[in-house]
Parts: C-alpha cells; structure tokens; sequence
C-alpha cells in the first residue's frame, strides 16, 4: 500500500486531481449542461447524474460526478 510519502513530489496524480461545485444554468441537451461558479461558465455532462436547473454539482474534468445540493428549478437565460 502507499502512503503520501511515496508519491513523487509529495503529491501523486489521482490525488491531486479536484472536483469543483458548480450551479447547473441550462440544459442544452439531455445530458450535457451550462453550468458556472460565478464568473465563468462551460459545458459539462450531466450523463452520471440526474441534476436539474439550479442544482450545484461536484464537477470533474467536465463531467458531472455528484449533485451536492438540490436549486430551485428555475431555468436561468
């Protein structure tokens, strides 16, 4: 088993990968979305989750891998 410390530079690859929270703005089609964090907005897929307009995801490499809090409903322009 390895441990933080055996990683190269302290940090190893999977670890060092994020997800980031963001709102759910639009569906554009059944499975990708426009979804921000307040200043910026892309396109993500939303083929893992069942996430509606105004939820917040936990986003990874564009992809939607959990919805995190349940929004409002309210499709936003």
């Amino acid at each position: 088993m390895t441990g933080p410390g055996d990683c190269p530079a302290g940090v190893c690859v999977t670890c060092s990968d994020e997800a980031v929270p963001m709102t759910v703005l639009r569906l554009v089609e059944p499975d990708l979305a426009m979804a921000g964090t307040g200043g910026a907005v892309q396109e993500v897929s939303v083929a893992l989750v069942d996430a509606a307009v105004g939820d917040t995801v936990l986003v990874h490499a564009k992809e939607a891998i959990a919805v995190i809090a349940k929004g409002a409903g309210d499709e936003q322009a």
